[in-house]
């Protein structure tokens, strides 16, 4: 018997559409080490390749090569501005579920709190007559 506790974050992942996967993966992917050093490694076989064979499909300066360059960055871009946005959601969302669970905790704070000043109270009045008998003896 398994009770699914009320998971912000689950309950989000799936809401997402296809489209908001699709770019916090590719986000993840392009933010990594690994995809730099594999970039950089295509780059170089690129370069060697164009520049060993005897008819290169693109000769030094490597023209199609730049202009793949310039077509990834502005695709990276716009992927990136997509994430950015959804992370700026997430924020704001979570934000509000924070807020949301620090305001219950105070509610439950002060109820304790109140409890307690009640308790303090009996307390007082218990001693009081304790000592309102003791004198009377």
């Amino acid at each position: 018997m398994s009770v699914e506790k009320k998971n912000w974050h689950a309950s989000h992942k799936r809401s997402l559409t296809r489209g908001e996967r699709a770019a916090d993966v590719l986000r993840n992917g392009m933010g990594s080490w690994r995809f730099v050093a594999g970039f950089i490694a295509f780059m170089i076989i690129w370069a060697l390749v164009n520049s060993w064979i005897r008819d290169p499909w693109d000769a030094y300066p490597f023209i199609l090569l730049n202009l793949f360059l310039s077509m990834l960055a502005g695709l990276q871009g716009a992927i990136l501005l997509i994430a950015a946005k959804r992370q700026d959601a997430i924020a704001a969302a979570m934000a509000e579920h924070d807020f949301a669970t620090d305001t219950e905790a105070k509610n439950g704070i002060e109820q304790l709190l109140a409890i307690n000043r009640e308790q303090l109270e009996l307390i007082r009045r218990l001693q009081e007559q304790l000592a309102g008998r003791s004198e009377q003896r």
